[in-house]
């Protein structure tokens, strides 16, 4: 086949194609490397911009210091971050120990531990199981048999209710020693959970509950010193070595971690609340006192012993009184109060003394004066009596409070201007607060001065003890400034603060003032030297010592302006030993029981126990030879 050759229009047109061909080839290709290109700049675009993104969110989260959050509240990060990274942390700080004046412990903090038991994990225990399986006996009988003895005070029946009330979380006890906890564990019983816990423990029991009183389960103090003194038992962040309140980190989980934990965050002072009492005294007051209230069938009594030139109260008892270790048992709640301090009475006969240094004092009278001792007086048309229903006639000032005589005391005190007598109870501070360091002090009665200055009878039933009133520890107050020669002292509990070695850093500031001339104080302290020796105080003589006294036995009043037939309140105070004065003693008894009961009867026993006491612990020497 013969093949022709084109002619040069075709060679023209065959050449145009070819490259228009080579220029489409071309241009095809460089389209497709431009598109990549732009590709993969988008995408370095893309990563750039969410980088951009990510870092202006972590600065925000990191450096910033404030956004938004959904619902537009404005969030403190570096605040919010530090929050959740870590966690503030108060350790348990505990309250001062107390002791009393010889460094026996009355009141610490101790490790308590609460127990829960599972009963339905405990029944399937292998080896109580296997007790079970031997003997026959239910698990409840087996397991109470085992947790009665170390339970003390819990009886089996309780444990085997306990176990029966419900299948788990069952509280057996809440505030076990350590000891106690130890014993459980031993059991290896499985199903049985501790709680450890601090808790207030009172190692002498009810022997001071009066005046200590107790804390609750917030460790809060709610009767006695523990109330009246939180602060100082309570500590202050001062107190501490770093502070009370520290910032521990947390990892992830939210655990604290425990290098976190600054050293020395507890590191306490050693110093211990020291109480004025004597354990020893105040075991034999309590002793003494509670004998005699159970003996005449009395509602209640208190027994006061306190030093006459410090004001401190070496022992204080109430009864019937409660137990701090366990005061949620109790329902009388007038109990958790210390009612020397807290309650006021008509002090009758007992107040006779400070009426006879009133009048000592405005010279009205001297130490061998005479006065008249009728069988009765009428007084604003009231007739007044002695309880004798006898009179003396005229006898010295001494045989008047031998015999206690009321008539006698009225005859005296009607020497003194009634305006001045006023002013002078006035000055005694008998509607005024003491001071004192026990909580809800009470302060007596003394009627207005309109009252009083405008009728005769207000001053003759005040001038032996009744229509005012005081507190107990008042009138150990008032007797006291007699023995020490006329000086008001504030009667106190705390003594201060103590250091390991027994050193007082710290003691209170006490006032004191003038009330009693010398001369008069000490005139009235041998008469009641003679009352003791001759008079109604007998009761109380103890062999080879001089002791001052005085009884009262006072009607009480009902409230409404009348006094009781049958209701009385008998009392005895002495100043002891009298010769070189260094403590009164007073017993109160309330409303005792039979005919016999009046203050020589009741109280002045108390008191002779309570000075033999003081003679063997104090270690007193005779004021005289035996014969």
């Amino acid at each position: 086949m013969k093949v022709s050759k084109p002619n040069p229009e075709q060679q023209t047109m065959i050449s145009n194609s070819v490259k228009n061909i080579s220029q489409l080839k071309k241009s095809m290709s460089m389209g497709i490397g431009f598109d990549s290109w732009l590709r993969l700049i988008l995408v370095w675009l893309v990563l750039i911009t969410g980088a951009s993104g990510l870092a202006w969110r972590l600065y925000q989260l990191q450096i910033g210091q404030e956004v938004k959050n959904g619902n537009g509240d404005i969030i403190n990060l570096p605040k919010w971050a530090k929050q959740q990274q870590t966690s503030n942390f108060r350790p348990y700080i505990p309250r001062r120990s107390m002791v009393d004046s010889g460094g026996n412990v009355v009141g610490l903090d101790r490790v308590v531990y609460k127990v829960y038991i599972h009963p339905i994990i405990v029944k399937k225990d292998d080896d109580l199981q296997k007790e079970v399986s031997k003997t026959n006996e239910n698990w409840q009988n087996l397991l109470a048999d085992k947790l009665a003895p170390i339970l003390t005070g819990t009886d089996k029946s309780e444990i085997i209710k306990l176990l029966d009330s419900r299948k788990t979380g069952v509280i057996l006890a809440k505030n076990i020693t350590e000891d106690q906890a130890k014993r459980i564990k031993r059991l290896r019983l499985d199903g049985v959970d501790f709680e450890r816990r601090y808790a207030r423990f009172y190692p002498q029991g009810e022997l001071f509950a009066d005046i200590i009183g107790y804390v609750d389960t917030d460790h809060k103090g709610q009767a006695g010193i523990e109330s009246s003194q939180e602060k100082i038992l309570e500590r202050n962040l001062s107190d501490i070595k770093l502070k009370a309140m520290v910032t521990v980190s947390r990892d992830g989980q939210g655990a604290f971690i425990p290098n976190s934990l600054p050293e020395g965050v507890i590191k306490l002072d050693d110093l211990q609340l020291q109480l004025t009492l004597d354990l020893r005294l105040q075991r034999a007051v309590r002793d003494s006192l509670k004998s005699q209230i159970q003996k005449f069938k009395a509602k209640r009594g208190v027994t006061i012993v306190m030093d006459v030139h410090t004001g401190e109260i070496v022992a204080l008892a109430c009864e019937p009184t409660f137990n701090p270790n366990q005061y949620f048992r109790y329902t009388d709640y007038s109990l958790f109060k210390n009612w020397a301090v807290t309650d006021s009475y008509e002090p009758g006969s007992t107040f006779k003394p400070i009426n006879v240094a009133i009048a000592l004092d405005e010279g009205v009278i001297h130490a061998n004066s005479r006065v008249l001792d009728a069988p009765s007086v009428h007084i604003d048309g009231w007739p007044i009596s002695n309880a004798s229903k006898r009179g003396l006639g005229w006898v010295s000032i001494t045989r008047i409070l031998e015999v206690s005589s009321n008539t006698g005391m009225i005859h005296t005190m009607q020497k003194v201007k009634r305006e001045k007598y006023y002013q002078r109870l006035k000055a005694l501070g008998l509607d005024q607060l003491m001071g004192v360091d026990m909580p809800a002090e009470a302060t007596g009665y003394l009627k207005p001065k309109e009252i009083f200055n405008a009728r005769q009878i207000e001053a003759a039933v005040s001038a032996f003890g009744q229509g005012i009133s005081l507190t107990p520890l008042k009138l150990v107050q008032l007797h006291a400034s007699l023995a020490n020669g006329g000086t008001l002292v504030t009667p106190h509990v705390v003594k201060g603060l103590v250091n390991a070695q027994g050193e007082l850093e710290w003691k209170p500031e006490l006032k004191t003032k003038r009330l009693f001339k010398e001369k008069s104080a000490l005139s009235v302290v041998r008469m009641m030297q003679s009352v003791v020796a001759n008079g109604s105080g007998r009761a109380a003589r103890t062999d080879g010592y001089h002791l001052g006294g005085k009884t009262g036995t006072a009607q009480k009043a009902d409230g409404r302006g009348r006094y009781q037939v049958t209701a009385k309140i008998t009392s005895f105070v002495s100043i002891f030993p009298s010769d070189k004065p260094k403590y009164v003693i007073l017993t109160v008894v309330d409303e005792p029981k039979g005919g016999n009961t009046y203050g020589s009867t009741v109280a002045a026993p108390v008191v002779k126990e309570v000075i033999d006491a003081l003679i063997s612990i104090k270690g007193i020497p005779p004021s005289y030879p035996l014969k």
